[in-house]
């Protein structure tokens, strides 16, 4: 994580939710694209495959004309009026049959000259066709078919011959029948309103010369069709693409089966995709214009959020002065949520910084008593005369005491420790509670200076029943209690009776002289619980009782004033 956030530079949450809002646009706008590009592929097929159709439904049109064409010749080579030499009469019998087909029927004889020709009265002088070659194919093939456009002589424009041989016993000497038709007449086969617009199409003979166009490109008939298109027509059908100029262009053409002519059809691609085209154009200013949109509210989400942040962000300096905040309102529930944790914080640490200070205070203060208490146990211990290492031992252990005491205040954070958990502390260092130490008595928390007091006292009657005591020997046991007295016969109430009770020890001698233990548990403890103390030597055991009020043992609710606030 930490490498990938080096490629991100330090910017304004402005610059980054507009790179957001690109970041989330661009790929959209490109998957858009890329399934329009898909569309553009798919649709450039079915215009391909359209093309191919619209030539070869174009070639059957004309495919029909030609044969319906060949069927009436075959019909006319059959009359009965051409069989019995009749020309007069076929002459005239055709002309009226054909007249509304705009078809003209020529008999010729085998070099070409005309015996009869319905564009003209029966009788006119006639001369040879123009075009010998659409005789001589025929004729050599046995076969009916096209010739390519001439200039017809008789008629003077351009036509073409559907030339079908005849049996060459027949009475007229005639060697074929000719079907003539105005080239011009084949245009109506070849219109065709489905083509996309913008494009052309073009009926061919046999030599590349147009019969008929239609079309913005449509080319007079006899005009030679382009020879680099004209190259590209290969095989009976198909479709090609190429440019045209600066256009690109897609040609389909289909050979009519039987016959020497085709049917070209070309046009630009881009005006057959037009609806393709106004998608792109329109996706591309629209997705500019999203963008663009995008940007904009982009930026003006980012200003709303700049100004919380602007505003979050005083609050902590002002935080870190050390003033005291009011939430800011901003129009986001987050920022609101911040600044409301912001300002509760600054209350806290107000309230912390002046817990602080007491607490420096008053650790002042415990300190400069506890080490007055060590000076006065060093000062009572230095008395006794004993060698430095007696007189380290000594202070030694009795420190390890006070240590305790302040570990397990410090635990509480100076608020105070339970009576029996500070005899706990105290004695199980010496022996284990439940074998020989028994505490009894209501559990209660105790003031800072009891923990600190008891816990000496403590030390002290341990350390004695381990030398001289119940605890020097194997069987010897302790009973710890306390309870309160209602009277203690003088009429002082709210007393505490705190017992130490040996057991089952070596027979007790009253010590010879007063040492610094004695101290501490006589004077001491009567004067730390402003109370009286009650040491007895018996023979079965010490019996030490302490008799105090409970106020100066127990933690009244003024001595809380360490306690951390709450929340």
């Amino acid at each position: 994580m930490n490498r990938l956030s080096r490629l991100f530079p330090t910017a304004s949450i402005g610059s980054y939710l507009v790179a957001l809002a690109a970041v989330i646009a661009l790929p959209l706008l490109a998957f858009v694209a890329f399934l329009l590009f898909q569309l553009e592929i798919s649709e450039r097929d079915t215009l391909r495959r359209e093309t191919a159709e619209d030539a070869q439904s174009l070639g059957r049109n004309v495919d029909r004309k030609l044969q319906d064409t060949a069927t009436t010749g075959r019909l006319l080579a059959a009359s009965p009026e051409l069989e019995s030499g009749d020309l007069s009469a076929f002459h005239n019998r055709t002309q009226n049959i054909l007249r509304s087909e705009s078809l003209y029927v020529l008999l010729v004889a085998k070099d070409g000259q005309q015996l009869l020709n319905t564009r003209v009265p029966f009788g006119t002088t006639l001369s040879k066709i123009g075009n010998l070659p659409s005789l001589q194919a025929p004729l050599a093939s046995g076969r009916v078919e096209v010739s390519d456009v001439f200039i017809g002589i008789t008629s003077n424009r351009w036509v073409f011959n559907v030339t079908l041989p005849l049996p060459e016993q027949n009475s007229s000497d005639a060697a074929a029948l000719i079907l003539a038709q105005n080239a011009e007449d084949m245009e109506s086969l070849i219109a065709d309103d489905t083509l996309p617009s913008g494009w052309s199409v073009a009926l061919l003979d046999g030599f590349g010369h147009v019969v008929s166009s239609t079309g913005p490109e449509g080319m007079a008939a006899g005009t030679e069709f382009p020879a680099d298109r004209l190259k590209l027509l290969t095989g009976f059908r198909g479709v090609v693409e190429g440019e045209h100029g600066a256009v690109q262009t897609m040609m389909g053409y289909a050979q009519l089966p039987g016959w020497s002519w085709r049917v070209v059809i070309w046009g630009p691609i881009a005006s057959a995709q037009a609806s393709i085209i106004s998608i792109w154009r329109q996706l591309i200013w629209g997705s500019l214009i999203l963008l663009g949109l995008s940007v904009l509210l982009t930026y003006a989400v980012a200003r709303q959020l700049r100004v919380p942040i602007r505003q979050i962000a005083d609050m902590a300096e002002r935080m870190g002065k050390g003033e005291i905040v009011a939430p800011v309102e901003t129009k986001i529930t987050e920022a609101n949520q911040v600044a409301v944790a912001l300002s509760n914080a600054s209350f806290d640490r107000s309230e912390t910084e002046d817990r602080i200070h007491l607490i420096l205070h008053e650790l002042v203060h415990r300190t400069k008593n506890i080490l007055a208490l060590v000076q006065a146990m060093i000062r009572q211990l230095a008395r006794q005369g004993s060698s430095m290492e007696e007189f380290q031992k000594a202070v030694g252990t009795r420190l390890e005491g006070l240590a305790k005491s302040i570990e397990a205040l410090a635990s509480e954070q100076w608020t105070g420790v339970s009576i029996r958990r500070v005899m706990e502390i105290h004695l199980e260092s010496f022996v284990a509670l439940g074998d020989r130490i028994e505490i009894r008595g209501d559990d209660f928390m105790l003031r800072v200076e009891a923990v600190q007091n008891l816990g000496l006292i403590l030390h002290e009657l341990a350390t004695n029943s381990v030398k001289y005591g119940a605890l020097s020997v194997p069987g010897g046991r302790i009973l710890v209690d306390w309870n309160d007295l209602e009277d203690d016969g003088k009429g002082h109430l709210g007393l505490l009776r705190l017992r130490w009770l040996e057991t089952d020890g070596p027979v007790v001698v009253k010590p010879a002289r007063t040492g610094f233990g004695t101290t501490i548990i006589e004077r001491h403890a009567a004067s730390a619980f402003s109370g009286t103390v009650h040491v007895e030597f018996r023979e079965d055991g010490l019996r030490w009782t302490l008799t105090a009020p409970r106020s100066a043992l127990e933690r009244g609710a003024g001595d809380a004033l360490l306690t951390p606030p709450s929340g």
